[in-house]
């Protein structure tokens, strides 16, 4: 039996919003693509640094750290970018995620390659993401734990 309405009371209304649902869609979808225009790179060797900048890891060619970009770049941000396109509750844990390990990898890089304009612009945007994630999850938009 559905309940009455009297004047007085006061219908709760939920907010179902996405705080910054397009921001997160359209820049990890851009640092998804690069993350894999940049393994496509690697591994087609197309301005490459000398493959004896891998000397130190033991390695002689591109394809182990083009695999690595792929899976630590490329990956997490389509699946954040596909997450917040979706409206999942998990999006912006996703991006968090995804802001973490590309900083690690702009991190591993700049030891070997030395410090280049696009790491401290792919580093801006790590952290730029990150404080989108953090907002997105102070507004609400965050899993809730299930209750048994």
């Amino acid at each position: 039996m559905p309940a009455v309405m009297r004047p007085n009371n006061k219908a709760r209304v939920i907010k179902n919003d996405y705080p910054f649902r397009w921001t997160i869609v359209i820049t990890e979808s851009m640092v998804g693509l690069a993350g894999l225009a940049g393994s496509l790179q690697l591994l087609a060797g197309v301005a490459t640094p000398p493959v004896s900048t891998l000397n130190p890891l033991g390695l002689s060619s591109w394809t182990l750290p083009a695999g690595w970009l792929f899976l630590s770049v490329a990956i997490p941000s389509g699946v954040a970018a596909w997450l917040a396109w979706r409206r999942s509750a998990w999006a912006p844990p996703a991006v968090l995620l995804a802001s973490a390990l590309l900083a690690t990898e702009l991190l591993v890089q700049i030891p070997f390659l030395g410090l280049n304009i696009l790491q401290l612009i792919f580093g801006a945007v790590a952290v730029g993401m990150a404080a989108v994630g953090l907002l997105a999850r102070r507004a609400g938009w965050w899993p809730r734990p299930q209750r048994a």
